[in-house]
């Protein structure tokens, strides 16, 4: 992997975290600097940091910042648990960074845990889940899950990735991933700047190439599995998951353990709704008439019978097998 694009950088000398602002991308490669817990908030909600690994892990930098700068640690955890509802790394993240302060452990020494386990992690990923992938195949993949959602490589783009460093000749298909067009800003971006050849599509462009046979295998990343498998990911994964199953086409995920919620129910998970003017703007601009409101759920959930399979650090799991 190119190391110039490291989303997470944890600034030493300076004790302070840096993130790519991925607001600015394409057309930008600039830097937003966290100097302590309220920082990181504000990155996360404002989605300067986006992908449920990557907040997992800036989420523990910033309780590392709350402890290293005398803040109130309840206040932080709180303040930072509330961010993102629908992203379960967040929780897993804080969890971790609670039992490492509860043990005496420094905070900021498990938070530079966290983001190498992370790398390591996306890396397996990749390895695991490359074997699925033939050569010459052409690959839908849906939002970012790559390495501007992680530490490194990714989680569905790992996969892509380790396929083409392995020689693989392969093609990749990136919806826009509307509202917020995270597909053809991001990781058009990313698979662009580690010449991996890919093409961007409109949303509604998905099935049409399905039909036509365009599409051989589809890849998404993942925010929340829960233990029977279900799977929430951003918004447009159940359409194509749908979408496949009618064309028989493999459908996969990418994700890794700690992404996986083994308590909750179904029932218990609240879908993030984010702001109308996501939907009702597009870079500041109003695309939609004036007094017409929106919604603007950020993620779906795909039932199992509809997943091939999950790409984990560790395995290659079958939810229908």
């Amino acid at each position: 992997m190119n190391k110039d694009l490291r989303p997470i950088i944890w600034n030493d000398s300076e004790k302070k975290l840096v993130l790519i602002d991925q607001r600015k991308l394409p057309n930008e490669l600039v830097y937003f600097e966290c100097k302590n817990y309220k920082d990181v908030c504000f990155a996360i909600k404002d989605m300067v940091v986006r992908g449920a690994p990557a907040i997992g892990v800036a989420a523990a930098y910033g309780m590392a910042l709350a402890e290293l700068n005398g803040e109130d640690m309840e206040k932080a955890y709180l303040e930072l648990k509330k961010t993102r509802p629908t992203a379960v790394n967040l929780f897993w993240a804080l969890e971790k960074i609670i039992a490492a302060k509860n043990s005496g452990k420094s905070l900021l020494d498990e938070a530079k845990l966290i983001h190498e386990e992370d790398i390591e992690l996306c890396r397996k990923i990749g390895e695991i889940g490359e074997v699925l992938i033939d050569d010459f195949d052409t690959i839908l993949t849906h939002c970012n899950a790559g390495a501007l959602a992680t530490s490194a490589y990714g989680t569905a783009l790992s996969v892509i990735r380790f396929a083409h460093y392995n020689g693989k000749k392969i093609n990749v298909l990136s919806d826009e991933t509307r509202p917020r067009l995270q597909g053809a800003k991001l990781t058009c971006f990313e698979l662009n700047y580690e010449n991996i050849p890919v093409k961007a599509i409109c949303d509604n462009t998905a099935g049409f190439m399905m039909s036509k046979g365009l599409v051989d295998k589809i890849i998404v990343g993942a925010d929340r599995i829960l233990s029977d498998y279900h799977v929430f990911n951003k918004i447009g994964t159940y359409s194509l998951a749908i979408l496949a199953k009618y064309h028989n086409i493999p459908f996969y995920v990418a994700a890794p353990y700690s992404t996986f919620d083994f308590e909750s129910k179904l029932e218990d998970i609240v879908i993030e709704e984010r702001s109308e003017s996501e939907v009702t703007h597009i870079d500041n601009v109003r695309i939609v008439a004036e007094g017409v409101s929106a919604y603007n759920f950020a993620f779906d959930c795909t039932p199992p019978e509809l997943i091939t399979g999950i790409i984990t650090e560790k395995e290659i799991i079958y939810p229908n097998k």
